[in-house]
């Protein structure tokens, strides 16, 4: 079950570097909660976040380390990602940003059902000249 568990997060990590918003959908349970620093909701509310980010950003999620327990699956990325189109209305730098973020997931069934998202905020804004939010 353990191994399931990472798979399926790992199946999450490769649709989103890969921009597929139909697959990042396909790893979350019908009734799935996603909260994040920009919010939270079922999966139909948080993909439109999630697609402007991949398109403003060209984010990128590189897996440092995966830690599985029960339903339970913990993430530390390497989170990559260049200012390439203005995002809720500010500017286009072209810089790019590094920082670590940390996802903590709930998989049931080979589906993610719940999913948390923690990611130094300040930190990107820093690296891409932008004020703080």
């Amino acid at each position: 079950m353990l191994q399931e568990n990472k798979a399926a997060v790992l199946r999450y990590v490769e649709a989103f570097n890969r921009g597929d918003l139909d697959a990042l959908s396909d790893t979350f349970a019908a009734d799935a909660l996603i909260y994040g620093v920009l919010g939270w909701g079922e999966v139909e509310k948080v993909k439109p976040i999630w697609r402007d980010l991949i398109r403003c950003f060209q984010f990128n999620l590189q897996v440092e380390s995966m830690v599985a327990e029960g339903d339970v699956v913990a993430v530390r990325y390497t989170e990559r990602g260049k200012s390439v189109v203005s995002f809720r209305g500010g500017p286009v730098t072209g810089r790019s940003f590094e920082v670590t973020a940390m996802e903590w997931f709930e998989v049931r069934d080979g589906r993610i059902r719940r999913r948390w998202g923690a990611r130094d905020s300040a930190a990107i804004f820093q690296q891409m000249g932008l004020p703080p939010a």
